[in-house]
C-alpha cells in the first residue's frame, strides 16, 4: 500500500514552509503547490514533488489535488508583497479566497473514501469580539471583505462534509510570527516587519496606543496544529476550530520586546515605539483577538510549545546573521 498523498496548496508561504518542515520526517508523499518558487527539502523521509501552478487557471486545481488523500488549503489572495487586505467587490481576490475552495471540493467529489481537507481560516472571521476572549460560540458577523471570503469558503467546506464529499476541517488561526527557521519566517507577519524596521534603525509604528491585544502564535506551532488535525480528522470534521495560545499580548509590549531584542544583538540603541495616524486601517486592526478555548487541544493533544520572547530572540539573531556582510578573504 502506497503512502498517503498530502497536497499543500500555497506551499511557498509562511505556514506552507513551516508545514513542509513538519511533514519532512513523515512517511507520506508530499505535493507542494504554489505560484512562487518552492524549495523542496532535502534528505527527508517524505517523498516530495513540487508543482508550480496558478490555481485560478482552468483545470489547475483539479491537477493539483489529483489523487490526494489530504489537501491542506493555505492559498489566499495577497495584494502586493505581503497584505491580505481586500477591497470591497474585488473579484480577483474572491476568485482565490472562495473560488479555489469550490474547485477543490468539485475535484475531490466521488471518492470512495472522502479525502481530508484542512482549511486555514482566521479568528477575525467572527467580526467584532463580544468579550476579551473568543470561545467559538459567537455568531459570525465578519466586517472585512477578506473575512467574508474566508467564512464563505469555510461554510462551503462544511456543506461538502455534511454531504459526505470530504472530511473538512477549518483551523481559525490567530496572529502568526516566525522564529527564524528558514527565510520565510522572516518575511511575513507584523512582528517580522517591525523587526526589519528596528534593524534599519527606524521607529516601530503603531496605529493605536499599544493596548490592542492579540493571541500571538508561532508559525511552527500552527503547522503542528495542521498535522494534529489530519491525525484526528474523523473527530474534527465538519466544523471550525480555534487555534491559539489563550494569552493576550498587548501589541505595544510585543513591539517594545522586538526593539529591545534587536538592540541586544546589534549593540545599537533601542529604537522608539511610536503611535501614528492609521494608514488604510480596517476595523479589525483596532480590535482585540485572543483565543479563549483549548477545545482543539482536548481532542487532539495539541498545545503550543514555542515561547514568544525566546522565539523573537531566535528570529533577531537569525536576521542579524543574515544581514551581516560576508567576510572578506585576504590572499
Amino acid at each position: 500500500m502506497s503512502s498517503p498523498l498530502v497536497v499543500v496548496l500555497g506551499a511557498s508561504g509562511f505556514v506552507g514552509t513551516a508545514l513542509t518542515r513538519q511533514f519532512a520526517g513523515r512517511d507520506v508523499r508530499l505535493r507542494l503547490v504554489s505560484r512562487r518558487r518552492i524549495v523542496a527539502p532535502t534528505g527527508c523521509r517524505a517523498e516530495v514533488e513540487t508543482l508550480a501552478s496558478d490555481l485560478t487557471q482552468p483545470g489547475a486545481v483539479a491537477e493539483a489535488v489529483a489523487g490526494a488523500d489530504v489537501v491542506i488549503h493555505l492559498a489566499a489572495h495577497i495584494a502586493g508583497s505581503s497584505t491580505w487586505r481586500v477591497a470591497e467587490g474585488d473579484t480577483s481576490a474572491k476568485r482565490v479566497n472562495l473560488g479555489v475552495m469550490h474547485e477543490v471540493i468539485a475535484a475531490l467529489r466521488g471518492r470512495e473514501e472522502p479525502p481530508v481537507v484542512v482549511f486555514a481560516g482566521s479568528i477575525s472571521q467572527l467580526g467584532e469580539p463580544r468579550g476579551p476572549l473568543i470561545t467559538g460560540r459567537e455568531p459570525d458577523e465578519p466586517v472585512t471583505e477578506y473575512d467574508r471570503h474566508k467564512l464563505a469558503a469555510e461554510r462551503a467546506l462544511n456543506e461538502a462534509t455534511a454531504g459526505g464529499l470530504v472530511r473538512g476541517i477549518t483551523l481559525r488561526l490567530p496572529t502568526l510570527y516566525g522564529q527564524g527557521i528558514g527565510p520565510s519566517s522572516l518575511e511575513r507577519g507584523v512582528l517580522a516587519a517591525m523587526m526589519r524596521r528596528a534593524f534599519s534603525g527606524q521607529p516601530l509604528t503603531m496605529w493605536h496606543d499599544g493596548s490592542v491585544a492579540r493571541d500571538l502564535l508561532c508559525v511552527d506551532d500552527a503547522a503542528r496544529a495542521f498535522v494534529a488535525a489530519i491525525d484526528n480528522a474523523d473527530a474534527l470534521a465538519g466544523r471550525p476550530w480555534l487555534i491559539g495560545t489563550c494569552v493576550a499580548t498587548p501589541m505595544g509590549s510585543a513591539f517594545h520586546a522586538v526593539a529591545s531584542l534587536v538592540s541586544e544583538v546589534t549593540g545599537e540603541p533601542v529604537v522608539p515605539v511610536v503611535q501614528v495616524e492609521p494608514e488604510h486601517a480596517v476595523t479589525t486592526d483596532l480590535l482585540d483577538f485572543v483565543v479563549g478555548t483549548t477545545e482543539f487541544g482536548s481532542v487532539t493533544g495539541w498545545a503550543p510549545r514555542v515561547e514568544l520572547t525566546s522565539a523573537l530572540r531566535g528570529a533577531a539573531e537569525t536576521m542579524h546573521a543574515e544581514r551581516a556582510p560576508a567576510p572578506v578573504s585576504v590572499s
